[in-house]
Order: C-alpha cells, then sequence, then structure tokens
C-alpha cells in the first residue's frame, strides 16, 4: 500500500476530454507501465471563467465525472478529482505521493486550453517528469498537409479498440468531491431539457440511432423538431469524450455491413441514414483539424480581407434581441428559445441562427460565437469555430449562405407548430401567419405587445449584406489568398467546395457539405 511522501511513483492518467475507461489510449498505457495508475480529473475554475464556457456544460460533464469515477472504481481505483490550477494540483501530487509520468490525450480545445497545456509541458519537463500524449480521434497534430488526410482517418479509426485495464488501489489518497457550479464560479444556468451525462447514456443514443430512431436521418435532420428525433443525439457524448469517435465510426460500418447482407427492399431509408451518418464522422474531424492547423481562427477572420468589415463592436441591442429570441422573426427566436432550454439545435438551425446574426444583424462573429458555444451542451471548438466563419462568410473558401429565416420557417415548420411551443405569445395567430404575424390584420393585439415587430427588414438587410461580402470577393489578391487557404484547409473529397468564386450552380452534395453545422449539432 502507498504511503505519502515514500516517492510512490504515480503514473498519473489526466482525463480532458476523453471521459471513459474504454478505448482510452492513455489509460491503458499507464496501466501497463507498472506504475501504480492515478486517474486524475482537475476542474479549472479560471477555464470555467472563459466567455465560452456555461454551467449546462459542467454540469453535463459533472454527471459524466460520477459516472466515471464508479466505472473505475470497478477497474480497481476511483477517480480523484481535484479543483485549481493544474500546475499547482500535479505540483501538490508530486510532492506528496511523487509522479514518474502523466498520460494524456492531446486536445483540440481553444486558445486557453492550448496555452495551459504548454505550462503543464514546461512544468513536467522542469521536473524530469515524463508527458506522454496520445491522438485522439482523427486530427492529426503537427500536420504538414492535407493530402492523404481522409485515409489516414479511415486507418485511425479501424484501430483495435482497447478494453478498459484493471487497476491497482491508491488507499492513502482521497478522491475529493465533484464540485458544483458555484466552486467554480459560474452562475446558473438552467437547461431544463438537457440531454444527461454520462457513457451509459451516450451509448443507449447511439445504440437507439443505428436500431430504431435513425431510419429518416436524411429528410428528418433539417428539422428541428424532427431532428431532436431522428438524429443521432450523441454529440455531446463525442465532445466530451464519454463516447470515442472509434466506437462511434466501427458501430457505423458494423451497421452498414449488417444491412449490405439484407435485401435493398428490407432496409427501407437505413442504407442512405448510415452513409450520410458515416461521413458526418469524417466532417467532424475535417473541422476539428482546421483549428489545430490555424488556432488564430478562434478570434481572427481566416481571410484577412474581411477585417473591419463588421463593426468589432456589435450593435448592442441587435445582438441582445438575437440573444434573448426577441428579434421579431418568429423562427429564428424559436430556433434559439429552444436552444436555450435544450442545449442543443441541428445543424441547419445553427447554421441559420449564425447567418441570421453574421447577415441579416451584421454582427460580428465572435460575440454571437460565443454566446451560442455557451448554450450548445456539446461545444467543440475545433469545429465551433471554423463553422461560425464559415457560415459568417469569412473563410474566403466556402459559398456565401444567407438564409431566409423566413422561408426557412415556412419550409421547416409549416404548421407553425415549433413556433408556438416556444413562443406562445403568438399562439392566437392563425397558421398562414405564424412565421409573418405583421400580415395578420389583427397582428396589433400582439405585435409591440407580446412579441416585437421584426429588428430587420430581413430582405433588404440580406441584399445589403449579400453586397458587402461580395465586394470583397472582388478585391485585389483576394483569389490568391484563397488558393493558400484553400490548398492548406479544403477538404480534398470531390465535389466538396472549393472556391471563393461566386458558384454557378450549387451541387446538393456541396450544399449538404456547406450547411453541416454539426452531427446533427456540434459535428459536421
Amino acid at each position: 500500500m502507498l504511503q505519502p511522501n515514500k516517492r510512490a511513483q504515480l503514473a498519473a492518467v489526466w482525463f480532458k476530454r476523453d471521459l471513459r475507461s474504454v478505448d482510452h489510449q492513455p489509460l491503458t498505457a499507464a496501466a501497463q507501465s507498472g506504475a501504480p495508475v492515478l486517474p486524475l480529473y482537475i476542474a479549472e475554475p479560471d477555464w470555467w471563467a472563459q466567455p465560452d464556457m456555461s454551467g449546462r456544460q459542467w454540469a453535463f460533464i459533472s454527471e459524466t465525472l460520477h459516472e466515471l469515477r464508479e466505472d473505475l472504481q470497478s477497474l480497481g481505483q476511483p477517480l480523484v478529482v481535484r479543483t485549481g490550477d493544474v500546475v499547482k494540483v500535479l505540483s501538490e501530487l508530486h510532492a506528496e505521493f511523487g509522479l514518474c509520468a502523466v498520460y494524456a490525450h492531446e486536445e483540440i480545445g481553444g486558445a486557453w486550453t492550448f496555452e495551459r497545456d504548454k505550462r503543464v509541458s514546461a512544468w513536467l519537463a522542469q521536473q524530469g517528469i515524463a508527458l506522454h500524449e496520445y491522438q485522439q480521434g482523427g486530427v492529426v497534430r503537427r500536420l504538414k498537409s492535407r493530402n492523404g488526410w481522409a485515409k489516414r482517418w479511415d486507418a485511425t479509426m479501424a484501430q483495435a479498440i482497447t478494453e478498459a485495464p484493471s487497476l491497482s488501489p491508491i488507499a492513502t489518497i482521497d478522491p475529493g468531491p465533484i464540485p458544483d457550479a458555484s466552486k467554480l464560479g459560474l452562475p446558473q444556468d438552467p437547461c431544463p431539457e438537457r440531454q444527461p451525462g454520462g457513457r451509459s447514456h451516450g451509448l443507449e443514443r447511439l445504440q437507439s440511432f443505428i436500431s430504431d430512431r435513425g431510419a429518416p436521418y436524411r429528410k428528418a435532420m433539417s428539422s428541428p423538431a424532427a431532428g431532436a428525433l431522428a438524429c443521432s443525439r450523441i454529440s455531446p457524448y463525442l465532445a466530451w469524450g464519454a463516447l470515442s469517435m472509434r466506437e462511434v465510426a466501427q458501430t457505423t460500418w458494423a451497421r452498414q455491413r449488417e444491412l449490405k447482407q439484407a435485401p435493398p427492399r428490407s432496409t427501407g431509408p437505413w442504407r442512405g441514414a448510415m452513409v450520410s451518418f458515416s461521413g458526418r464522422l469524417h466532417w467532424r474531424c475535417h473541422f476539428m483539424q482546421k483549428l489545430e492547423d490555424e488556432p488564430r481562427l478562434e478570434f481572427n477572420n481566416l481571410h484577412a480581407a474581411y477585417d473591419g468589415l463588421r463593426p468589432k463592436s456589435p450593435d448592442a441591442t441587435r445582438l441582445a434581441a438575437w440573444c434573448a429570441g426577441e428579434t421579431g422573426l418568429p423562427f429564428v427566436d424559436a430556433c434559439m428559445r429552444a436552444l436555450s432550454s435544450s442545449g442543443w439545435m441541428n445543424f441547419r438551425m445553427r447554421a441559420m441562427l449564425t447567418a441570421v446574426a453574421s447577415y441579416h444583424l451584421w454582427l460580428d462573429w465572435r460575440l454571437p460565437g460565443e454566446h451560442l458555444a455557451r448554450l450548445f451542451t456539446d461545444y467543440e471548438p475545433g469545429i465551433h469555430w471554423p463553422q461560425i466563419q464559415m457560415q459568417s462568410g469569412t473563410t474566403g473558401i466556402n459559398t456565401i449562405r444567407i438564409y431566409n429565416p423566413i422561408k426557412q420557417g415556412y419550409d421547416q415548420d409549416p404548421n407553425g407548430d415549433f413556433v408556438r411551443r416556444w413562443i406562445p405569445e403568438l399562439a392566437a395567430v392563425p397558421d398562414e401567419f405564424i412565421h409573418e404575424p405583421w400580415k395578420w390584420d389583427q397582428s396589433g393585439m400582439v405585435l409591440d405587445r407580446r412579441y416585437p415587430f421584426p429588428i430587420v427588414d430581413h430582405l433588404k438587410a440580406a441584399k445589403e449584406a449579400r453586397q458587402k461580402i461580395w465586394g470583397v470577393r472582388g478585391g485585389s489578391g483576394f483569389r490568391r489568398k484563397a488558393d493558400q487557404i484553400q490548398e492548406k484547409h479544403g477538404s480534398r473529397k470531390s465535389g466538396m467546395p472549393m472556391t471563393g468564386r461566386r458558384p454557378r450552380k450549387k451541387s446538393p452534395k456541396a450544399d449538404s457539405a456547406q450547411l453541416s453545422l454539426g452531427l446533427e449539432g456540434e459535428t459536421p
């Protein structure tokens, strides 16, 4: 049994966005090292003080940590949790018990976690403690070229899934409490329809999707109501690592093999659904690779020609109305309110919300991006920021997509059921006017009383935004820089959008890729 101050030389496994024991290379490697394994999670108040983090995200993580602790306890050693700065926590553990190595996954996070990781690495080197980092998912660190990336992704996903290893108990170490949100300085963040955290819930969502719920996936994914049922809903479990991408990919492939062996008439829409879903697993890592390769796009326009196009300090009234679901555009507001209540929204509506903020309201994408990040329980920086820029038209290589928010309402919610659920102020408005209540002859009963008039003329605003965006693309040197961005970040798959030129004809395949603001969520 370990004793304090005896330099026991523990192998610490630092859990970050990988809250599971299965298919966890650092945990397996640490167990094979021969040293006692210290499974460690550090809750960092400074990280949770960042403007893209929120209480709903911590609530999901906290539930996942409780389940992970029970899982690791069954393997021999429960999860140890500490609250504070990572270097300080590791220093204290090293002083008391001795650390011989730290094992961790590479984290594809934002600028704050990247700088924290550099501090940790420097401290470990100073102490002579080995750091062993492992690739998680399909994102490649220090990638020199996108050529061959898709094949490399396939090979990585095909690797064997490791079972959870047995661990030896460390009786002298207090597991410590899993802090509540207030201990991390997080304000109350009610999210009544949030998905529960924990690996078991992620496994259930995955299995129910591929065997039951996912048949109408292709058709239903564009609707916020139908998509909530027919989409996989595994995005938060992937974002925080309760499930591994490899597990999901191999489960999907197994389902595809099963469908291939069945008579075509018996499979209905299932084959197409799994093809689409499998493609979005690729796109998830494709977008994460963008942030890994160019971290500055979390804060700066990918194409510098767009610098200064929108005011850096956004119109406070417009931003507040958009955040609160009070723009006067019913379908937009319904989507924002649904997202606020559930922490999830389907990919097309995420794209629409971003487009309305960036084009119709002409807001710089950073503050709206932070607001959406806080609302998403499946917030994945590597997907979020490249997608925010893509939907805001600042990448220089993607087709400009300015959604008509009224048309989207008619297309995705023809009877107004979704709008009425989330905007009860419009309950009395007839179906034919639900998406344009200002056209109803009795609109005075509602508008400017219980619900606002539109904050902008959406058609006029879209026209002005389109002219400004395309005006930039015609500037000197734009094309040359766009080609450089494409070479570094563009997909090598045929049919995907490749240039910043005004498209002659948009293919359905290309449009699908451009619209994907998430594997039904934060995953493309």
